[in-house]
């Protein structure tokens, strides 16, 4: 499995386990998204530390996990971003929709 999901008392970390976000996997963290808003998993962490490059579809699904947890009433962080995916996502201008930071623990004490 590419995204391993790690479920706590108020959210959920999704971790990638892929070099490249893209067209290839994507679609299976859109599903991963759904099956926890599904579950009313309302408040979740996206980790793409180990993750070193980012294509239009995986800022897509990125944008979906904003967008349901929003609707929820949650809240969405993205974190543990390598240079690549960081300079795609600040020329895609998503760096003032979306909230990131440095790294998981950050992540998690902003929640």
């Amino acid at each position: 499995m590419n995204f391993q999901v790690v479920d706590q008392n108020k959210y959920s970390v999704i971790s990638a386990h892929v070099d490249r976000l893209n067209a290839n996997n994507a679609p299976e963290l859109k599903g991963v998204l759904v099956n926890l808003n599904k579950n009313s998993v309302n408040n979740i962490i996206i980790d793409l530390s180990n993750t070193s490059y980012c294509d239009s579809s995986g800022l897509s699904a990125i944008l979906s996990a904003n967008r349901l947890c929003k609707n929820s009433g949650g809240q969405f962080i993205l974190c543990g971003l390598q240079p690549n995916v960081q300079k795609m996502i600040e020329i895609s201008q998503l760096n003032r929709v979306l909230n990131i930071e440095s790294d998981l623990d950050s992540a998690v004490d902003n929640l």
